[in-house]
């Protein structure tokens, strides 16, 4: 039963064989035609498949709504061409052989259907009417399309870019998503790879049309050749057999040509439109100003008087009287229109005026980036925007470093700024500000530089480094003598990066918060719902100020499941913000080890004195706000010294300042030394876990030494 009921799965559908075996075979098929002889009875079988074919190409193209929705055009052009051209083959392989005795049913009706049955001047004529036809195909068609292709490919080609970097403008300023911006970016791609795929399937075409004259020309000879030298035929029976089938045989071969062509210039001149084309025939042609209508209608009546054509005035009445309805019905319509735009216009503008009046609310931006008129440029789309990229970068990364998705940075102009100068604010509030000399590059020494170079000395506005402006000129210079050298769009994106990390913590909001947690419900429902179970959980005020704790110090929040399980393990003890966040922090242990220890897994740090770790313990107070170190004046004085000095020594042998102390104190620490020394790391020895190993690089005392470098 197992084994058959594997081999049932495994049997695959007939019909799907056929599907997937039908485009090779067809192919195959169509080259083995050129070769082998077909039946007459096929031949004209095959033939009818060619027309409608091609007429079902021409349909699809019609009701296409964009021209790259039919990206498969250019191989249906070659199939239908080589497919054309062995059905010319094999016919002229048949008519020559066969001569008077060809039965090919199909040629034979529209060979009728053009020389009729009037002898020579049937033959005439009908042979005159099949030299303008492939002329209309050949000069007006094909060529006409082929370069329409040809314009069509090469602006695509070279308008690329620029959508592109337009593309890549809008996702940086944060007005479309990163899927969006994809999106757009492969339809761009797929228009570049059609219209230069059109361009080279239509010389398939042009090329069909002067085989099919070729061999035209070739049948008419040949058969006259072969009917009078090989099978004695008369003269007169040889032309008017032999050039009847070729003239039926060659519209038989062109129409479905032509029928393609068609198709072809009405994709390539497509380009542009977008919908279906009989909607825009409608929108474009029957509704626009009813006043061209009544002109029209106008022109036919007076054509209707005039000497010669009053005759036929019952062809232009009617005609004058149709155009003259439509313009009047469409006058009306317009109208109606124009006068219900005008009541909505006028009850947006109620309803501004009234929301304007009411709104007590003026919403600001969560953070918004201010610019000078000087450094408009930066922004500029025509001018690359290049900060935009830079912005749109920076929150990708803070999101990744931080796990906090930053909002849409707005930028504007200010002219109460400067010229040169940018600002930062978060909700309102100014974070950080700089100054930027446009066409010039700052250097930063960073402590590496052999040569001092000449410039405009400043200040880095990121983080508050000695630096100068230098021009174009002295960049190589400067970066050979050991500078760090910045452009203006990567000093405001530094600074932005900086200004992320240091308020964080005043970004995440309480929407934020919300949204955080319900998108990590979608994969860990239990963890977020046992964290905020009723009665044992907390609010989501409550897990927003510890998470607001964790950015504050610099800790990435992205490992949401540790810290949500931390929550509802610990939550059922104490409800107490500060105790919840340090037990975030020790479920992030391994996370803050790898965010400062050497390549080499060492920890270096700083201890404690403990009868001065001890005294800040006991410094401890609760207050409304939380829990602070209120340590007397005298004592914090020598503390913050004691603090400074081992802090400068560490810096100076290259390593970064990191306390190490016990979990009563550590926050205690942190919050003691926050606002003289903001970057201070303070762990606690439960954060250190395995594989870390702690090296005391000094330690932290009272005396007037302040610390001990071992």
């Amino acid at each position: 039963m197992a084994d058959a009921a594997i081999g049932t799965g495994n049997t695959r559908n007939p019909l799907s064989f056929l599907k997937d075996s039908f485009p090779a075979a067809a192919v195959l098929v169509t080259v083995v035609m050129l070769i082998l002889p077909l039946p007459t009875f096929l031949l004209d079988a095959l033939m009818a498949v060619n027309l409608m074919f091609s007429l079902l190409i021409l349909l699809i193209v019609l009701y296409t709504q964009k021209p790259t929705d039919f990206n498969l055009f250019p191989t249906i052009l070659l199939v239908t061409t080589v497919f054309s051209l062995a059905l010319n083959v094999s016919s002229t392989r048949l008519i020559l052989t066969m001569g008077a005795r060809f039965d090919g049913r199909m040629i034979r009706a529209f060979s009728s259907f053009v020389v009729g049955s009037g002898g020579n001047e049937g033959i005439v004529v009908g042979f005159i009417i099949f030299i303008v036809i492939i002329a209309v195909q050949a000069v007006v068609i094909t060529k006409g399309a082929t370069r329409v292709s040809e314009v069509a490919a090469r602006f695509t080609l070279d308008s690329m870019q620029v959508k592109m970097m337009a593309v890549e403008t809008e996702y940086s300023s944060g007005a479309i998503t990163e899927e969006e911006a994809q999106a757009r970016k492969a339809q761009i791609q797929r228009e570049s790879d059609f219209y230069g795929s059109m361009d080279g399937a239509s010389k398939f075409i042009s090329g069909n049309v002067k085989v099919g004259i070729f061999i035209t020309v070739v049948n008419i000879l040949g058969g006259i050749i072969i009917g009078m030298a090989m099978r004695q035929e008369p003269l007169a029976n040889a032309v008017s057999n032999y050039i009847g089938f070729s003239i039926g045989d060659g519209l038989l071969s062109q129409f479905p040509a032509l029928l393609i062509s068609t198709a072809m210039g009405i994709v390539v001149t497509r380009a542009a439109a977008s919908g279906n084309l009989s909607d825009q025939v409608a929108e474009q042609i029957f509704t626009r100003y009813s006043s061209i209508y009544w002109i029209c209608a106008g022109v036919l009546v007076f054509l209707s008087v005039l000497p010669g054509i009053r005759e036929r005035w019952y062809v232009l009445l009617p005609m004058a009287a149709l155009v003259a309805f439509h313009a009047f019905r469409l006058g009306q319509k317009q109208k109606r229109a124009a006068g219900f735009n005008e009541m909505m216009a006028k009850s947006r503008e109620k309803k501004d005026e009234k929301a304007a009046e009411i709104s007590p609310v003026v919403p600001l931006d969560a953070l918004s980036l201010e610019l000078g008129y000087g450094l408009i440029p930066l922004v500029d789309k025509e001018k690359g925007a290049e900060l935009l990229e830079r912005v749109q970068g920076v929150r990708r990364q803070s999101a990744l470093d931080l796990g906090l998705v930053i909002p849409k940075v707005r930028i504007i102009d200010n002219m109460v700024l400067e010229p040169a100068e940018y600002c930062f604010k978060i909700k309102g509030v100014d974070s950080g500000r700089g100054k930027i000399r446009i066409g010039y590059f700052l250097c930063i020494n960073p402590g590496t530089v052999t040569s001092e170079l000449e410039g405009e000395k400043t200040v880095d506005p990121a983080f508050g480094l000695p630096a100068i402006w230098i021009d174009q000129e002295k960049r190589d210079d400067a970066e050979r003598a050991g500078y760090t050298v910045v452009d203006p769009p990567s000093i405001i994106a530094t600074h932005l990066t900086e200004i992320i990390r240091r308020h964080a913590a005043d970004i995440l909001g309480l929407q934020d918060t919300q949204a955080i947690l319900d998108t990590l419900r979608r994969e860990y429902p239990a963890v977020v719902d046992e964290a905020l179970r009723e009665g044992k959980g907390l609010r989501v005020t409550e897990i927003q100020k510890i998470l607001q704790g964790l950015l504050r110090e610099r800790v990435s929040i992205r490992n949401m499941v540790s810290i949500l399980e931390s929550i509802a393990n610990f939550a059922p003890i104490s409800k107490n913000i500060l105790f919840l966040t340090e037990k975030a922090r020790q479920a992030l242990a391994s996370q803050i080890c790898g965010q400062y220890a050497d390549d080499d897994k060492r920890l270096r740090v700083l201890t404690i004195e403990p009868a001065l770790e001890q005294k800040i313990i006991e410094s401890k107070y609760e207050t409304p706000s939380g829990v602070v170190s209120a340590l007397d004046p005298q004592s914090r004085k020598v503390w913050i010294k004691a603090v400074t000095a081992a802090v400068t020594a560490v810096k100076a042998k290259g390593w970064l300042p990191i306390v190490l102390c016990s979990p009563d104190a550590r926050f205690l620490v942190k919050n003691s030394t926050d606002r003289e020394l903001p970057d201070l790391a303070v762990i606690s020895v439960f954060e250190v876990v395995q594989g870390i190993i702690p090296e005391a690089v000094g330690m932290i005392r009272s005396e007037d030494s302040s610390a001990s470098m071992p």
